[in-house]
């Protein structure tokens, strides 16, 4: 159950990553994430109101139950983490084509490994060292295809952000396999946004507002309201599969990686993006290391 809930997962995260490209084209990235987060406080917010002031919620998988100061706490790392991804992801969405971010992106479950190698003193087999010499050699083919729409991997700082979004999103994979072992979704979930949206409050008036004028002005766009809908089914989904006693991190952010099909598809029928045909091939470079990895946990 939790890998088709994984699979249901990715395709939703993919529409997200559409509607966040649309988004931010010719859009400030701190005020969209700011009204990203807000959106999804509003979709929260009922539950919180429901389950702390009525018995409506009680017993059901939307109930928000009261946790220790403690747990807030560990909420509020993992808000921490998340906001960085997201900030240097959003960044790097708006100045790099999707078929360049999406298969950057789809690394992130080397990083993942890498951090399981690090910290829980994993052993990498046979079939888990061939998908990573695989990722690494799809970073390096799609970093010949970028040359060729003038992206030097290794001047751009736009590819940098996409990396740093990766690894951190992989930090934040590790923490939620941690905390789902001694939380619950809606805890997880709810007050990580609440917490995002508190820290971006002071990123947004003291960072963004002084200089908005002299920088991408803020326009509104429907999107933006998909951006929050796609994400919260998404993570709702992926935190409900984690709580699956057998279910697996590695597998599960895996197979939330092949949200990359959708985006790359996007990329070519909406967005227009160019050099497909080399793209494709670095894309399948790095669903055939996933596929390595995911046989390297078997």
């Amino acid at each position: 159950m939790w890998v088709l809930l994984s699979f249901l997962s990715a395709f939703l995260l993919g529409c997200y990553d559409i509607c966040k490209k649309k988004s931010l084209n010719g859009n400030a990235v701190i005020p969209v994430l700011f009204l990203n987060l807000s959106i999804s406080g509003l979709i929260f917010l009922p539950f919180i109101l429901l389950s702390y002031a009525t018995g409506v919620l009680d017993g059901t998988m939307f109930y928000v139950p009261r946790v220790p100061l403690k747990m807030h706490g560990l909420v509020m790392v993992k808000s921490l983490i998340v906001l960085s991804s997201w900030i240097a992801g959003y960044a790097s969405v708006k100045n790099l084509p999707l078929t360049i971010t999406g298969p950057i992106k789809a690394t992130q479950p080397v990083f993942t490994l890498a951090g399981a190698l690090l910290i829980f003193g994993e052993r990498l087999n046979l079939y888990q060292w061939t998908g990573v010499l695989l990722s690494i050699l799809s970073f390096y083919m799609l970093s010949a295809s970028g040359k060729k729409e003038g992206i030097r991997f290794s001047h751009n700082k736009w590819i940098l952000y996409a990396v740093l979004s990766a690894i951190t999103g992989a930090i934040s994979g590790l923490y939620d396999n941690y905390l789902m072992k001694i939380s619950d979704v809606m805890t997880v979930q709810v007050w990580s946004n609440a917490y995002q949206l508190l820290i971006m409050i002071p990123v947004l008036l003291l960072l963004w507002y002084p200089g908005r004028k002299k920088t991408t002005p803020c326009r509104w766009k429907w999107s933006i309201v998909f951006v929050s809908l796609f994400l919260a089914a998404a993570d709702w989904i992926y935190f409900y599969a984690l709580g699956f006693p057998d279910a697996m991190i590695s597998i599960v952010s895996m197979i939330r990686r092949s949200s990359v099909l959708v985006t790359f598809m996007a990329g070519a029928v909406f967005f227009h993006e160019k050099n497909l045909k080399n793209k494709a091939i670095d894309l399948f470079l790095v669903l055939l290391g996933m596929i390595f990895l995911y046989l390297g946990t078997k």
